[in-house]
């Protein structure tokens, strides 16, 4: 873990998952808070190396490995901690996320680890999108749901702390199929992205890029290519393919092997939004069939 400055006031923890950090004068706002105690024992320790305060903490989504080490950090320090809507009711309930991943069910108790299901914190702020004041803190809180429903990155004193809005070129070759939950929305995200004129983006995985925008394009290409290859393969299947069937099939297409329930539950989340994606595009149609959810190309229904 590497504590990097950015410009006078922001710097980030350059780590597995990046924890973003800023300064203004006796107050000191964390953005994200990694997976465990752990990580954040580093943190605190970097900081107090480098006599730098912590008083506020923004989580821009709430997956566990960008909040697991929050409530270690509230537990130590008195800090105000800010989160968007729907999210923060993560936050304080953290087996809503093993609860929705697995349908509703109740979770089995392989599903209650830390890579899904933080420990739970207090939230003080919930915040929507644009401009925000809190203490010593004015900033841009710009929305990018496809990845997380309510998804909050931060455009703080030009630097965009992004969340994982998008994901570096190693992170797309490295999980192959992305996770997201609605492939428009994301799509829509990494447009809106182009769009934020800062002096350089943090990502939630990856470096600190001042020209992002070739790493946002290629986040789009991604999409689109997985996209196409449904889009084909629905298309190809003249009698439909059942959604269990297009899991399986697209996961072996792109090399994806899936061991344990809990990996496999992120890969059905995001198969699911890719077909969702193609739905909305009206690529492709989806119908039940003997009580079994069904695929298929928009051009084969029956007149």
């Amino acid at each position: 873990m590497k504590f990097t400055p950015l410009n006078e006031t922001c710097y980030y923890f350059d780590a597995v998952v990046n924890i973003g950090y800023v300064h203004h004068g006796d107050q000191g706002m964390l953005i994200d808070a990694g997976i465990d105690d752990s990580i954040m024992r580093k943190v605190l320790k970097e900081l107090k190396a480098n006599e730098l305060p912590i008083t506020h903490l923004f989580i821009t989504h709430a997956h566990a490995d960008h909040y697991g080490g929050a409530h270690f950090l509230q537990k130590k320090h008195d800090i105000t901690t800010i989160a968007g809507k729907f999210e923060s009711a993560i936050l304080q309930h953290p087996t809503i996320e093993p609860l929705y991943l697995f349908q509703g069910n109740d979770p089995l108790p392989e599903l209650h680890n830390k890579f899904l299901e933080g420990k739970p914190i207090q939230v003080d702020r919930v915040i929507g999108e644009g401009e925000h004041t809190i203490d010593g803190f004015t900033f841009t809180a710009h929305l990018l749901p496809g990845h997380s429903y309510h998804q909050l990155a931060m455009q703080i004193d030009n630097i965009l702390f992004a969340g994982d809005s998008y994901f570096s070129e190693a992170q797309l070759e490295k999980h192959k199929i992305p996770y997201i939950t609605d492939a428009d929305l994301t799509l829509e995200s990494l447009l809106r992205l182009l769009s934020i004129d800062c002096d350089g983006a943090v990502p939630g995985h990856g470096t600190f890029e001042k020209d992002f925008n070739q790493t946002v394009e290629k986040n789009i290409a991604c999409h689109e290519e997985i996209m196409g290859w449904l889009v084909k393969y629905i298309t190809n299947a003249k009698a439909g393919v059942t959604h269990e069937t297009m899991v399986s099939d697209m996961c072996a297409h792109f090399a994806v092997e899936n061991s344990m329930l809990s990996s496999w539950l992120l890969y059905r989340t995001a198969v699911t939004a890719y077909a969702v994606g193609l739905i909305k595009r009206g690529k492709i149609d989806h119908y039940m069939e003997r009580n079994i959810w069904k695929f298929r190309n928009i051009q084969s229904q029956p007149n």
